[in-house]
């Protein structure tokens, strides 16, 4: 007991000592012990994006070293050693970036905090109107809360307004294959109709980035797929089905997407009347364009959407450069492979995100980007710090939509970047045991616009417009990166909506047709002629 008034006896004289000084005193007490708090947040952030950044390493470590166990035997002692020691060099300019981009962040962000908190000592101390020490102090304990713990619980919150949801209604099951499911998306506003007679589109989706981000926010008119479907387009989306639940997606190979792109074709074609639009996006569009070069899908597609699509990923330069420092040892899907308790083996899909993330580690290491989420809800003193449904939406695409990937396509998309396009116009695979030719686009009359984003870091423009070596297409620009056309660009107000012509200063040919639009034009070209709309020509500029 005596203990115990001791300590309230040394408590109530602190306080009073406190209750003393003078206000800018008590202040820089609140200061600190505001930023004790943001302190321990802080750290818990670092350790926390630090983490989910290691996590699929240990994941390709084990991959690591099971294949290296087999290759070991079959390579001599001299050749292991001097693929470790280049390896090792690898790692190094990786860690090196890692380090460089990490330091830029921290200064930046710190530099910037150092000039406010320098602002308020000077308004606490001269009682000047504005922040003061302590206010700016809560201020920085409020953004390390949001960031750390408010942020991550945004994100998953926003998972029933993001994404496709075929329960609400909205869309139609119009067919299935043991690896596909053919969905009808319906028009968002009741007083568009879809015209059964119009010319339907087909939208296939990456397989590495999922569909969701074709169907982003709905609600909020952000949304690639139904920027067709409110113009009474008769849209459909092709959704993979889950790979841990069906062995035939585990197993299935390029003659299998083919096939099933044939027949969900044959399906639409029955009902409309009118051969299919085929819209590829990012990976969907190399796929699409495969199938048609098969000639699988002849009588029933006549024209062609890629957007963001890598046609030849050998013409991605940060790719390329990224593929020349690692040893050719290495450059192995066998390093991300994992076997399925059935017995199967399929790529990694964490550890496929996680290769992405090395190749771009001037961005995506973890300390930069805790820095960079930081800055992102940094706002000035007086504005509220929002975490807006984008940017939750975003974040969600990026941490939840990773699936693993079956090893016959994903071998497919490892081939278009390492193998290039040959001259004569052959692509670096074969399906059904036959050459695919892209010059075969011209001979089968199909119409195709080519649609790139102007600062896109994951497919680089001439890995978009390679074909345009071999053919003549048509070419939209739009501006932003990779995901724009599908997020910033299908809201139907904005500056470059879908369904409108624009002109692109970067474009260099003009008035640009989005896709939307161009569908359209398609649709009232057959209506009035007969026949699809002429090609507005493009060649390289």
């Amino acid at each position: 007991m005596k203990n115990q008034a001791n300590k309230d006896s040394h408590f109530a004289e602190t306080m009073n000592h406190f209750a003393e000084l003078p206000e800018w005193g008590t202040k820089l007490v609140e200061a600190y012990l505001e930023n004790s708090k943001a302190a321990q947040i802080y750290w818990n952030g670092v350790l926390k994006y630090t983490n989910e950044f290691v996590t699929p390493f240990w994941i390709a470590l084990n991959s690591f070293s099971n294949l290296e166990q087999i290759k070991a035997v079959r390579i001599s002692p001299v050749e292991t050693l001097r693929d470790y020691f280049e390896l090792l060099q690898f790692n190094n300019q990786i860690g090196t970036k890692g380090l460089t981009s990490s330091y830029e962040a921290m200064t930046d962000f710190n530099l910037r905090k150092m000039t406010e908190a320098l602002g308020a000592v000077l308004n606490t101390l001269s009682n000047r109107n504005g922040e003061d020490i302590s206010e700016y102090a809560a201020r920085q304990r409020q953004l390390m809360n949001l960031v750390v713990y408010e942020y991550p619980k945004a994100i998953l919150d926003i998972e029933p307004e993001y994404g496709f949801h075929f329960d609400n209604g909205g869309y139609v099951k119009a067919a299935e294959t043991d690896r596909f499911d053919l969905y009808q998306v319906l028009p968002q506003d009741p007083q568009v109709e879809v015209r059964t007679d119009g010319k339907p589109v087909i939208i296939v989706p990456p397989y590495v980035l999922g569909a969701n981000i074709l169907a982003f926010l709905p609600g909020e008119g952000k949304s690639y797929v139904h920027a067709f479907a409110n113009q009474g387009i008769p849209t459909y989306i092709r959704i993979l089905k889950d790979i841990d639940l069906h062995a035939a997606v585990q197993t299935m190979s390029g003659e299998d997407d083919a096939s099933d792109t044939r027949f969900f074709c044959e399906k639409v074609y029955a009902k409309h009347g009118k051969p299919v639009t085929l819209n590829g996006f990012c990976q969907g569009g190399f796929m699409t364009l495969c199938a048609i070069l098969t000639g699988e899908l002849d009588g029933l597609v006549d024209a062609h959407i890629t957007c963001v699509a890598p046609m030849d990923g050998t013409r991605s330069q940060s790719l390329v450069e990224y593929l020349q420092h690692l040893p050719a040892r290495f450059r192995d899907l066998g390093y991300a492979l994992k076997t399925l308790p059935n017995g199967n083996r399929v790529v990694d899909g964490k550890v496929m995100s996680w290769v992405y993330k090395l190749k771009s580690m001037e961005r995506e290491a973890p300390v930069s980007t805790f820095f960079r989420d930081l800055s992102m809800f940094d706002k000035p003193a007086g504005k509220p710090m929002n975490i807006s449904k984008t940017a939750a939406a975003i974040n969600h695409w990026m941490l939840y939509d990773r699936k693993d990937l079956p090893l016959g396509i994903t071998q497919m998309s490892f081939d278009s970047y390492t193998k290039p396009i040959s001259k004569d116009g052959n692509l670096p695979v074969t399906l059904f045991g036959r050459s695919l030719n892209i010059k075969q686009i011209k001979e089968k009359g199909i119409n195709w616009l080519i649609c790139i984003a102007e600062q896109d870091d994951l497919v680089d423009e001439p890995a978009a417009l390679a074909p345009l070596d071999f053919l003549e297409a048509e070419v939209t620009v739009f501006p932003k990166g990779h995901g724009a056309i599908a997020t910033s660009w299908s809201v139907p107000t904005s500056t470059h909506a879908l369904h409108t012509c624009f002109v692109h200063p970067a474009s260099k040919r003009g008035e640009c047709r989005g896709p939307v639009r161009y569908q359209l034009d398609l649709d009232e070209a057959m209506r009035n002629a007969g026949k699809p709309a002429p090609q507005k020509k493009a060649g390289r500029k």
